[in-house]
Parts: structure tokens; C-alpha cells; sequence
């Protein structure tokens, strides 16, 4: 199972100025009209573009994205050589990066023109594509590295990848998408914006892509580097311990790769990701956020530094990637999206909130929080990775901080409300929200729980329970059905749902208070809102037997003492949902863990009520 050249500028458009792009080791040309003062246009459209498969020909879908840094409309054509527009999207997506994509299904061969039109200070931004008519020469291997260099990191390719992780993942707001595994995402053409980029049919050959949480930003990352021909490399760390954090001890990139080369460009790929999955792990995102010689690094609390691609180390092991900001409006909250990948191989997406994104202040536990990958560039034929303080003086980056590292735990949730909604929010909408990420917590376990019980349908025998803290990261049937820091996290996630109208108490001047009711008062009435609400959310899961049973978030609510010890796969899935001793709901448990795991069990439920993770031995 998988847990896991030459430059891309970024193109600076002045009025009535012809620019070269270099993109994927070809060359084009922009043109840039009408006439405008020359400034204005080249601080607004600051673009990356890019077009895919990496050599068009009539045999392929054509794709085309444009990218900007900052917001600006337009239009994005994909215009036929005949002089037809054969595609057209006014969708902007993101922010930041900013970018509008395009397809057409089946190109004619001649030469194709990709417009971006629309922005009163550019005019028209035009690409010229060659689009062939016979099917090009497919790309090789390269003595001396797992795949050949065409690029390197800088903000334009920074901003495609931030365009191709966020389209990857994309659904509407009010959706929970997940996935068995992220080889599923990657195979839907319609999300991935590089399927078959290379042309070597490299998405269809059925490549086993099952990441766990630490895995998966890492997978993403050297995926998006193989097909752009990118530096890729990872560390191998410590996991931490007896009081110290962990600590890297050795770099990798793909020029020094101990993975067994195939035949195949493609078939090197999968070897190498099997290789990555088994260097790296939940330690390497929490390396002390000072240190140089660690494949992340962390970043201040903005809109303009929490892109796709960021990534998110919690303080306990867990790890996710942002794919998507959505912004505050009159109707609603600002959000962050993001995905993880948990140990039997789902990937999930989710919004940002203290249920999902721990956070703790701990030297012992290293430095939590978010963090974007380390740029890697070649230096005199040798990859090397960008120290913290040449990625502060760096004007393709420059976002390094550790102003993380100087918050405590209610300033840095207050920071990111800050971040995701800067205009006072209405206190009811705000709580609404709340208990919405509550119930998408509470569905996601729903799957986890299910592939426990499919897992004791098996007839594998019980799973062996790990010792002590090892509980919570270990490997095996544990790792992969039990959910022991899932169910840590929502106990936490309860916690703040119902702490909610104290919350609002305690920072009235956060929240867009109406003026005829007192904080008092408001409190009350989010309270009674808050009792009604969680009796109308219901869900469902599958008995032992097969059957659906149907719980109001409420009685989870109210489960809390049993959630406590809920974890465990050996236990029916009744009891992991907390269902009372000789009720109807629970007639239907015939199964539970062994007394000397129950046992255990209750000597580790102090962490559980106390709502705690203990450090590793």
C-alpha cells in the first residue's frame, strides 16, 4: 500500500508590450492590447499559464490555465484555428492565486489561441498554442534523476500549483466530497488539469496512490513535480521524543533516489512514491519551525500566504493540505477548505475549525501549524533546498514568519477567525457554521466506523492494540480502523460547538452584536438556538446486522463519557457510537473488544476527558 532546467517565469504584462513565457520548455508569446500606462496593467495581471498535455496534438484534450496573483475579471476563450471560439469560462476561481481554466474536448491541429479578455487595465492577454496533428514524441527517463527537469519552483509555478490542487478538489461549499484513495482523484479527467499531461497514458495504468495524512502532501507535491518536470526531494526525520521534537537527519531529492528504476517513466513514478511513503511520516511537519534543514516552512497568518498547497501540522501527528479560501460575504463566514488522508486510504475534504485543526504550544511536541513546502532549486547541476532566511529575501517567496510560534492557542484561533472573516460576523450565522463543521466531523467518522465493521466482517480476527501512546500511531488493522485521534478531535469539536455561546460572550466586539440585546441576552438566545439545532441534524450508520440506525447530533452530543472509549475496532460499531447497554439500538451488538484491551482502555481514558494527546515516549 502507497502511504504515502529551464525557468517558468512569472509573466509581467505592460500595455502595448510583447512578452516571452517560457512554460514546460516552449516558447510563446503574449500581446497585450489597447494601450494603457504602463504600470498599472503590470502590477494587476502578474499571470502563469499554463497549457496541458505538455505537447497538444488533435489526439487530446486541450487545457488551458491562466493564473494571476491578484483578483482581476476576464474572460478565458480557447479560440480554434479557424477563428471559433470553441471554449469559454468567465469562472474565476480562488484567491490567492487567482485563475480561470478551459478545455476542449477534441482539438483541431493548426494553431489555437488562448485569450484572457475582459480586465479594463490589461486589455486582452493573448497565447498562441500548436497544436499538432500527429501524436508527438512521447518523454523519457534522464541518467541520474527519477524524472527529467524542465522547471523550477518560483511563483508562477507555485500559482499552478495552487490552481491545480484547488481544482482537483473542488465541489460546492456545502458538500463533504471524500475518496477511497487519492488515485481515484487523480483519475477524473474532469478534476485533474494534468490527467495524461505527459502523454504517455500515465493516469490510466491503474498507479496505487494510498496515502495516510502525512503522506498525502507529499504525494501531491511530487505528483504535480513529475509532470512539470519540478525539483522534488523529503527528509527523513525523527518522530520526536522523551521530551525533544523531531529532528531531520537526512535529505533525498530525486537525483539521489534509492527507488528501483522500471522501464517507464510512469512505472519510476509509482516505484518512487512507494519510496517516499516509506521515508516520511506525521514528524516531519512538526520540526521545529527555526530549523532550516526540514521540508516545510511555516508562514504568517494572511490571506495571501494561506494558498492551496499550504499545509497544516497539528501538534499530535495530523496533517492537512488547504486546497480552497472562500471569502467572507454578507450571507456567510469566510472558510478554509482542506483534505487529509487518513490510514485506510480515504481522502476527505473539510473546513478549517478548532474540531479539525488542533493547535498547542509545546517544544517538546515541535512547531505546529501551517506551512508551505521548501523551494528546491539547481545549483551547479545539484538540487539543494532554500534556507529559511534566502526564502525571507527571496522575491518569488518571501513569506517565511514565525509568528505562529509566538501565539497561544486562543490567539491563534482568534488570529485565523480574524484571517477567514475580517468584518464582525452575526453571531447565529457564526454558531450555524459551527455546528455545520460538527456535523461533516461527525459523517466523516460515520465512513471511518463502517470500514472497522467491513473489517470485522472480514474474519481477519481481532486487531492488536498498541501500548500507551502508541495508540495513537502505529500500524496494521489499529492504524487503519481504529480512531483514536479521530474521536480525540471530536470530543474537542463538541467542546467548541457547545462552548459557542460563551465564546461569543467572551469576545462580543469579534462578532456583529445587534444593538437592541445584550451580550446576555444574545448568549441565551444562541443557546436555545443551539439545543434545537443539534435535535434537528440527524445522520445515519450501518448496525452490525446491516440495518441503518439514525442519531440526532444531540445524542452524540450527549454521548460524550462514551465516546471517550469508542475507538476501538474490535468493538461493535453500537458501542463505538456510544449506544446505551440493553437499548433497541444496541440488541443488535455481538461483538467486543477483549477485557485486556478494555482494560487499557479505561487507564487511557484520562486523555480522552481531558481532551489531550500524551507525548511520545
Amino acid at each position: 500500500m502507497f502511504r504515502k532546467g529551464t525557468q517558468l517565469p512569472t509573466a509581467r504584462f505592460a500595455a502595448a508590450v510583447t512578452a516571452p513565457l517560457l512554460i514546460a520548455g516552449a516558447l510563446f508569446t503574449f500581446s497585450v492590447a489597447p494601450a494603457q500606462a504602463k504600470g498599472t496593467c503590470e502590477d494587476a495581471a502578474e499571470l502563469a499559464v499554463l497549457s496541458s498535455p505538455v505537447a497538444p496534438w488533435k489526439g487530446a484534450p486541450l487545457r488551458v490555465v491562466f493564473a494571476a496573483e491578484h483578483p482581476t475579471d476576464g474572460e478565458l476563450s480557447l479560440i480554434a484555428p479557424d477563428g471559433r471560439v470553441a471554449a469559454k469560462s468567465r469562472q474565476r476561481y480562488g484567491g490567492p492565486p487567482y485563475f480561470w481554466f478551459a478545455e476542449v474536448t477534441s482539438p483541431a491541429a493548426g494553431t489555437w489561441r488562448a485569450t484572457l479578455s475582459g480586465n479594463r487595465e490589461c486589455g486582452t492577454i493573448t497565447r498562441e498554442i500548436a497544436v499538432r496533428g500527429d501524436e508527438p514524441p512521447r518523454p523519457g527517463a534522464a541518467a541520474g534523476t527519477v524524472w527529467p527537469l524542465r522547471n523550477t519552483w518560483n511563483r508562477a509555478t507555485e500559482n499552478l500549483f495552487s490552481a491545480w490542487v484547488e481544482k482537483l478538489f473542488d465541489a460546492p461549499l456545502d458538500a463533504a466530497p471524500s475518496w477511497p484513495a487519492l488515485h481515484e482523484v487523480l483519475r477524473d479527467r474532469s478534476r485533474n488539469i494534468l490527467f495524461n499531461h505527459l502523454g504517455l497514458g500515465e493516469d490510466e495504468m491503474k498507479i496505487v496512490l494510498r496515502p495516510d495524512c502525512a503522506d498525502l502532501p507529499y504525494f501531491l507535491r511530487a505528483y504535480f513535480a513529475f509532470k512539470m518536470g519540478l525539483p522534488f526531494g523529503y527528509s527523513k526525520c525523527s518522530r520526536g521524543g522523551a521530551g525533544k521534537p523531531p529532528k531531520c537527519f537526512g535529505w533525498s531529492s530525486i537525483q539521489a533516489a534509492d527507488a528501483a528504476k522500471r522501464p517507464g517513466l510512469a512505472a519510476t513514478f509509482g516505484d518512487y512514491m512507494r519510496t517516499v511513503a516509506d521515508g516520511v511520516h506525521s514528524g516531519t511537519g512538526r520540526t521545529p519551525a527555526s530549523d532550516d534543514n526540514t521540508d516545510y516552512y511555516p508562514v504568517a497568518l494572511k490571506q495571501e500566504t494561506l494558498r492551496p498547497g499550504t499545509v497544516y501540522a497539528d501538534p499530535y501527528g495530523h496533517i492537512l493540505m488547504l486546497v480552497r479560501r472562500v471569502s467572507q460575504t454578507s450571507d456567510g463566514a469566510g472558510v478554509f477548505l482542506a483534505v487529509d488522508g487518513q490510514p485506510d486510504g480515504t481522502v476527505a475534504r473539510k473546513r478549517f475549525w478548532r474540531g479539525n485543526f488542533l493547535f498547542a504550544q509545546d517544544p517538546a511536541l515541535g512547531s505546529p501549524g501551517f506551512k508551505r513546502f521548501r523551494p528546491i532549486m539547481l545549483e551547479n547541476g545539484t538540487l539543494r533546498r532554500l534556507t529559511n532566511a534566502e526564502i525571507a529575501k527571496n522575491p518569488q517567496y518571501g513569506d517565511f514568519s514565525l509568528d505562529q510560534t509566538r501565539l497561544g492557542i486562543e490567539a491563534f484561533y482568534d488570529r485565523m477567525d480574524d484571517v477567514m472573516s475580517p468584518a464582525p460576523l452575526d453571531p447565529l450565522r457564526a454558531m450555524t457554521e459551527a455546528i455545520t463543521a460538527l456535523e461533516e466531523q461527525v459523517k466523516a467518522r460515520v465512513t471511518s466506523v463502517e470500514n472497522g465493521r467491513k473489517f470485522q466482517n472480514s474474519g481477519r480476527g481481532d486487531a492488536e492494540m498498541p501500548e500507551g501512546a502508541s495508540i495513537f500511531e502505529t500500524t496494521g488493522a489499529w492504524e487503519d480502523f481504529a480512531t483514536p485521534a479521530r474521536d480525540l478531535r471530536l470530543l474537542i469539536a463538541i467542546d467548541v460547538v457547545r462552548g459557542f455561546p460563551d465564546r461569543v460572550a467572551r469576545r462580543p466586539e469579534r462578532f456583529a452584536m445587534p444593538k437592541d440585546k445584550s451580550a446576555a441576552d444574545v448568549k441565551a438566545q444562541l443557546e436555545s438556538v443551539l439545543a434545537s439545532e443539534l435535535s434537528t441534524q440527524k445522520f445515519s450508520y450501518t448496525r452490525s446486522d446491516g440495518s441503518s440506525w439514525t442519531l440526532a447530533l444531540k445524542e452524540v452530543v450527549n454521548r460524550m463519557p462514551a465516546l471517550e472509549m469508542a475507538y476501538n475496532v474490535n468493538d461493535c460499531v453500537e458501542l463505538r457510537w456510544g449506544a446505551p447497554e440493553h437499548s433497541a439500538e444496541a440488541s443488535t451488538c455481538k461483538r467486543h473488544a477483549p477485557s485486556a484491551q478494555r482494560a487499557k482502555m479505561t487507564q487511557y481514558r484520562a486523555w480522552f476527558q481531558e481532551r489531550r494527546r500524551p507525548p511520545r515516549a
